[in-house]
């Protein structure tokens, strides 16, 4: 019996997303591989958006948000970390996602194009997440925003940097989101996990994969930071509220699992979602199949909750 028993709709998922598979290697071959792939499974936008881009602190970005005129002190918004082992994505490579959420919450939603290893590796992104979000926070955006409800949300390296952020946010007693919002994310844990091993070869990102996109993004591990692996931190305490979610079938399941346990016992809230039956990247599986569709059914719960309750 395979150790990965996914539903008939997942298991065609991940046959589809491995049909963009590559023979070149090379990082630009990955990169335009991963872009076709992800344009697959891309939708057309809900109508009733408006979608327009510009650079904050010299980063690109693309803002999503109601077709009509802000409300009453700002909008709510939603700062959007793509995954893609800080080596592949884009503004497009998300766009299946960030669109969606826009649409779904009936918020701002901004999604950030930061810079990608090996030509830049850590701290390059992390640098851009943080300048964007001050830059914002600073109303710098085109739109009014409304500074008591906003959030921070990313997937993959995106839930990293998510982290990341919140940790140095909190660090320099800034003003925090009002909740991190992590979907397998990659924080850096050990390779002794359980996952690690249970999941060495797991469909769409082996442990091997994971290595190598870690090696790339943090080519002197020697000497970690906490703003590069977020389980490196000496302190979880005063961070925002959390959602995370994890996919059962990933070396990165115990990632989340370890950062919520240490956010519990430093006295922050956090919900764990255990995405039981789910591959890593399945979040471009929207439609195919319903253990995805339950996922964002638990994200937009949790995002609508916390954008109430500033």
């Amino acid at each position: 019996m395979s150790p990965y028993p996914l539903s008939a709709e997942l298991a065609a998922f991940v046959q589809r997303t491995l049909s963009y598979t590559s023979a070149d290697s090379s990082v630009q071959a990955l990169r335009d591989s991963y872009e076709r792939m992800c344009r697959d499974f891309t939708p057309v936008r809900a109508p009733g958006l408006a979608v327009h881009e510009r650079q904050l602190a010299g980063v690109p970005l693309r803002f999503y948000h109601p077709d009509r005129a802000a409300p009453e002190g700002g909008w709510p918004w939603l700062l959007y970390l793509h995954g893609g082992g800080w080596v592949l994505g884009s503004l497009d490579s998300h766009d299946f996602i960030t669109a969606h959420l826009a649409s779904e919450l009936q918020v701002l939603v901004i999604a950030v194009d930061y810079r990608l290893a090996p030509e830049h590796p850590f701290p390059a992104a992390f640098d851009d997440c943080l300048a964007v979000w001050r830059a914002l926070e600073q109303g710098l955006g085109p739109a009014p925003l409304d500074r008591r409800r906003r959030l921070v949300m990313g997937d993959s390296a995106g839930g990293n940097l998510a982290a990341a952020l919140c940790l140095a946010l909190r660090d320099a007693g800034d003003p925090l989101p009002a909740a991190q919002v992590l979907v397998y994310p990659g924080l850096g844990g050990g390779a002794d996990l359980p996952s690690r091993s249970q999941c060495a070869d797991a469909p769409l990102l082996s442990r091997s994969d994971l290595d190598g996109f870690q090696a790339l993004y943090l080519p002197r591990p020697e000497q970690p930071s906490p703003y590069a692996w977020p389980l490196q931190a000496g302190d979880f305490s005063h961070l925002p509220t959390a959602f995370i979610a994890l996919a059962q079938f990933d070396p990165l399941r115990d990632d989340g699992q370890c950062y919520h346990q240490r956010l519990l016992h430093a006295g922050v809230t956090s919900q764990l979602y255990p995405g039981l039956g789910l591959v890593h990247g399945c979040l471009r599986a929207r439609g195919l199949a319903a253990e995805v569709d339950e996922l964002y059914d638990a994200l937009l719960r949790a995002l609508r909750q916390c954008l109430e309750q500033p």
